[in-house]
């Protein structure tokens, strides 16, 4: 494997960015407000909400995020909290949509070449990230993931709906996202990303679609907008996400996972089906006509603005 994480390492990425070291606190941004011509304090959004003027773009996240406990303990909790202070959760509140279409918000939970396995803790209060803990002790990745990893907020794979072309069941978490882009992008950033193409992974029988996506930050963003450019420009990303993600249970006596689809990955169309399927999943999640087992939901009597 080494020659292949070798490969995967170098793969569309110029010179490669050092690791932020994790044990960082991320400094808080600040919100920055400005009054609107009209002398009113907000503007639609994408979405036709009303949403409050500030400098950051209508859709995207304008918040802060906090630690506590020591970052590779089960204690380690980060937090992210609104422009106004309030506690908020990375899966439900964050918006999905920006104000650019086609342009979805990412939560990263795991930067690039880093190994603590961390996730939005889906069944405690507001959702902190957390390092996902087994038989009592933290995990982590058996080698370094050569990208950037997290999920699309407002997005949930029902573990009691079965995919018509897979046959299996949501594996119950949010969708996953892996961001390619040559960036090391710091644990609890919020992103703005432009999906390429999605591969259809079963885990022990369950469905765990991997959304593939570029930061629009990134320098070759602007090149590439759908999976025949990245095939054209970074042929070994494709192969290496999908061989990465094949073997990376085996060291801890776990069989291979599967590709649906021949192992192939799917155009943009179908990842942005993916996630439209699972952004109406959610919300009957958050409205509590779906059935789950212990998630933190704050249940809604009705679909709100801003929701």
């Amino acid at each position: 494997m080494a020659s292949l994480a070798t490969t995967l390492a170098m793969a569309c990425s110029g010179t490669r960015v050092a690791c932020r070291p994790l044990g960082r606190r991320l400094l808080p941004q600040t919100a920055f407000f400005s009054a609107a011509a009209s002398n009113s304090p907000y503007v639609k959004d994408a979405q036709g909400s009303n949403t409050l003027a500030t400098s950051t773009p209508a859709g995207m996240f304008d918040g802060t995020v906090e630690t506590q406990g020591e970052l590779g303990t089960p204690e380690f909790r980060m937090h992210f909290k609104n422009s106004f202070g309030k506690p908020i959760s990375p899966w439900h509140d964050i918006r999905l949509q920006t104000a650019q279409y086609g342009i979805l918000n990412a939560v990263i939970e795991i930067p690039k070449m880093t190994k603590p396995k961390m996730e939005v803790a889906t069944k405690e209060e507001n959702n902190p990230i957390a390092q996902d803990i087994k038989k009592g002790k933290v995990r982590n990745y058996h080698g370094p993931i050569f990208w950037n990893y997290g999920l699309f907020p407002q997005t949930w794979e029902d573990p009691n709906v079965e995919d018509p072309e897979t046959g299996c069941k949501g594996d119950n978490d949010p969708v996953d996202v892996v961001e390619i882009g040559s960036a090391v992008l710091p644990m609890g950033s919020v992103v703005p990303v432009k999906p390429l193409g999605v591969l259809a992974m079963i885990d022990e029988g369950e469905l765990d679609w991997k959304i593939i996506a570029i930061s629009m930050a990134d320098p070759l963003a602007n090149e590439l907008h759908d999976l025949e450019h990245l095939e054209a420009k970074c042929p070994e990303v494709i192969s290496g996400i999908r061989e990465w993600f094949r073997w990376y249970k085996t060291p801890d006596g776990k069989p291979l996972n599967s590709f649906g689809f021949e192992d192939r990955a799917l155009p943009r169309a179908k990842a942005n089906e993916v996630i439209s399927v699972a952004f109406d999943h959610w919300r009957n999640l958050r409205l509590g006509t779906s059935q789950h087992k212990g998630l933190w939901t704050q249940k809604v009597s009705a679909w709100t603005d801003g929701l």
